[in-house]
């Protein structure tokens, strides 16, 4: 049986969580043998949006693949990112026309990215629906399928989950930036985590400064969170799957 492993980090936040990745991604990539690495960098530009400089540190960093949410479009200069590369995508359940793409292969790992529709997110296309049409096109290709769902509710997120199972390698959570300790294979063989966490600092409320949130909490009104900086965290999960049948047997919370 041939085994590849594939690292899939959460959010990225900030510079805390951008010079995590510089100094330890290269160390966990040599330690866990990591073939692959999947990265969600919605919130690698001071905790909104991504840069094309961040796009570009990311990919010198070793990243293979780079996935989003709602905040991707924060930064309009990444859009001419989204729009020529493979290796960043936005949710794939915006209406059709919106720029960019919400699925990518390379080097016969194909990553899906899609947006829950709960908890204040927009109401775009059902993510079920469009996750399950693309997948079933992608198996015609390769069967290490990987999906990044970007949503707020727990319930949501493991209802793919179960949905796909047995179709894709990992359905994994992101956006809430808190990592969960539910790792595990379902019965199908597909991998899944609740939120795989933050890579950025863990100090703050979900990645930003604990005043502002607090304020926020305090007064209900649209006071903007500022990122929390200092120390960084790398926080995610490392799959091992059988490249052939494309089935998880292995699952490793990363937290360092």
């Amino acid at each position: 049986m041939d085994l590849v492993n594939v690292l899939m980090l959460g959010d990225v936040s900030g510079a805390s969580g951008m010079g995590a990745l510089f100094l330890g991604l290269p160390q966990l990539k040599k330690r866990e043998n990591v073939d692959f690495v999947i990265v969600n960098g919605e919130n690698a530009a001071q905790g909104f949006g991504i840069s094309i400089q961040d796009y570009d540190n990311m990919m010198k960093m070793g990243v293979d693949v780079i996935t989003s949410g709602n905040h991707i479009w924060q930064k309009e200069e990444i859009f001419q990112i989204l729009e020529k590369s493979d290796s960043i995508l936005r949710p794939l359940n915006y209406p059709e026309g919106v720029v960019g793409k919400g699925w990518t292969i390379k080097n016969g790992i194909a990553v899906v990215n899609a947006e829950g529709r709960y908890g204040g997110l927009p109401l775009i296309d059902d993510p079920f629906q469009r996750v399950k049409e693309v997948v079933l096109k992608l198996r015609k290709e390769t069967n290490l399928i990987f999906v990044d769902f970007h949503a707020e509710h727990t319930d949501e997120k493991e209802a793919l989950a179960f949905y796909l199972d047995g179709l894709v390698t990992a359905v994994v959570g992101t956006h809430t930036h808190v990592q969960t300790a539910d790792e595990k294979i379902l019965p199908g063989g597909t991998a899944y985590i609740t939120d795989l966490g933050i890579t950025g600092s863990p100090d703050g409320v979900i990645g930003s400064e604990e005043g502002k949130a607090i304020e926020r909490a305090l007064t209900q009104l649209p006071i903007k969170s500022i990122v929390k900086e200092g120390r960084g965290v790398i926080q995610g999960l490392l799959i091992t799957a059988d490249s052939k049948t494309g089935k998880a047997s292995r699952v490793k919370r990363i937290s360092v």
